[in-house]
């Protein structure tokens, strides 16, 4: 394929306080944990580790994650919930049955609980929020509010009076419930049709309100935007839950596909589609029962996942922790990250939630040895600097930029950004250039804004688009400071590396 920016090429747009797309929301930098591979043991929980506390916690493994600035946790699943029983994992650990997950083949010792979980989120901090998935694959309505009362209800009956017991008088205080996951899915255990699981998901949904009318509540919409059900699946599903659920749940992974790397740099062009197309379905079955309500969008699974990949581990079926899904990002992987976390910012005004999938080495921006160290992946990196500068509004940009050829999305921009004003008046700019062979100037008009000097031009680049952060090399990629932005008379100009991820922040 030709590559018409070779020589440097301009894009521009102009940022205006008085255009907005509308506040971010802290839990849009969610992320999950589920019992999958080695995310939960030897991940976040390996007692007996060097560096685990009391708990059996990795302490390293905990200041990465606060380091990364994850808000919402999603848990315990995935595919792994639609065959959980909730019970098994509380009580005393010594007495907790070992079961098989028939989602992922493995044997599930429930070592690691409820109580562990929250304890875990106790420990990165007041800002991650537990966001629980309940199962409606083999279980039901009475199992969800048994849940429910066991987790959030002070004391004074028996399931509360339980929890007590087991060692966790105050209540765990969760907000946000999943209304099961994937329900549309094949691989699902207990998959419905969309009229099944929407009579479902709006059964629990009232009966969980009825315990606790402030709960948030969110329906599963389609696995992926490429199934035939897509946005049928919603609008059946909305049609039963749109008044008694307040978000609904989007899913989607990208990998680069017979060599098409140029594709693979637009993935973002997808995921923006998908997000406008579950809006308007939205927005088509709220009109159509004439309702106040106005529903938003819980990402709660997103990221880069080869999923055609084989395995390079070995394993059998039924081993306790295997090593799945341990992929190894690069620089182009980060880049491609970088774009779907400016998607998820220009679209802050719907997208109220998103959860990183997953949290540590499944697929994961961290990565841990076991009994060895933790270290972060590329795209570690990306997520660190939006959760860190990303707070406050997101203003409205309109990209005038170059395009180039793809063989999947036609003609797509070079330049792909955001910008997000915090509460100082600073402004900080998250840019893309997905040209794979020439830098691309950026330059930006600021009207009515303060700033007035470039703070810090951070750019994820390397001339090796294939270099990655292993056991051997952990530090080999970073972020690197770069000089030459410059913010004179209101105008920010600045020069982007090839295939890079920018943080260009204005104070």
């Amino acid at each position: 394929m030709s590559h018409p920016e070779r020589t440097t090429r301009t894009a521009r747009f102009t940022l205006d306080p008085d255009f907005t797309v509308g506040p971010v929301d802290p839990r849009l930098f969610g992320s999950f944990v589920e019992h999958l591979g080695r995310c939960v043991y030897t991940g976040i929980h390996e007692p007996g580790h060097p560096a685990a506390d009391e708990d059996g916690l990795r302490t390293d493994v905990l200041e990465l994650v606060r380091e990364l600035g994850v808000t919402a946790i999603r848990y315990p699943g995935g595919n792994f919930v639609s065959g959980y029983r909730w019970e098994d994992g509380v009580g005393p650990v010594e007495e907790r049955p070992r079961r098989l997950d028939v989602a992922w083949r493995s044997t599930e010792t429930h070592r690691f609980g409820l109580s562990e979980f929250i304890a875990f989120l106790r420990k990165v901090g007041p800002r991650a929020e537990p966001m629980m998935a309940l199962n409606l694959g083999t279980r039901g309505i009475a199992e969800a509010m048994d849940l429910v009362e066991y987790a959030n209800h002070p004391g004074g009956t028996e399931l509360s009076d339980r929890r007590i017991a087991h060692g966790d008088k105050d209540p765990f205080g969760i907000r946000l419930w999943c209304l099961g996951n994937e329900m549309d899915g094949t691989w699902q255990t207990g998959q419905k049709t969309a009229e099944e699981y929407g009579r479902l998901a709006a059964q629990t949904a009232r009966a969980l309100r009825r315990i606790d009318p402030a709960l948030e509540l969110v329906a599963c919409g389609s696995s992926a935007r490429g199934l035939p059900t897509f946005a049928s699946w919603e609008a059946t599903v909305l049609a039963e839950t749109y008044e008694v659920v307040d978000h609904v749940s989007l899913h989607a992974y990208y990998e680069e596909t017979d060599g098409d790397r140029d594709s693979f740099l637009a993935s973002a062009v997808e995921t923006e589609a998908f997000i406008e197309e579950v809006v308007a379905t939205c927005d088509h079955v709220g009109a159509r029962l004439k309702s106040a309500r106005r529903l938003t969008l819980s990402f709660d699974e997103w990221n880069v996942w080869y999923q055609r990949r084989p395995n390079p581990h070995p394993v059998e079926d039924w081993q306790e922790a295997p090593r799945l899904l341990e992929d190894v990002y690069t620089v182009t992987d980060a880049v491609v990250f970088g774009s779907l976390l400016i998607t998820l910012l220009r679209h802050a005004d719907r997208v109220a939630i998103a959860c990183l999938a997953q949290l540590v080495n499944v697929i994961a921006p961290i990565m841990t040895e076991p009994g060895g160290p933790a270290w972060r992946q590329t795209t570690f990196f990306p997520f660190a600097q939006a959760s860190r500068y990303g707070r406050g509004t997101v203003l409205d940009v309109r990209v005038d930029s170059p395009a180039y050829a793809t063989d999947r999305y036609g003609d797509v921009p070079l330049l792909h950004a955001t910008a997000v004003r915090d509460e100082d008046g600073g402004v900080t700019v998250f840019a893309v250039n997905r040209g794979r062979n020439a830098p691309l100037t950026l330059q930006v008009a600021l009207r009515g804004l303060a700033p007035g000097r470039v703070v810090e031009h951070s750019v994820l680049a390397d001339a090796d688009p294939e270099a990655s952060n292993t056991l051997d090399e952990p530090e080999r990629v970073a972020p690197h400071a770069v000089t030459g932005a410059t913010l004179v008379d209101g105008r920010l100009r600045a020069v982007l590396e090839p295939m890079s991820w920018n943080v260009i922040r204005l104070r």
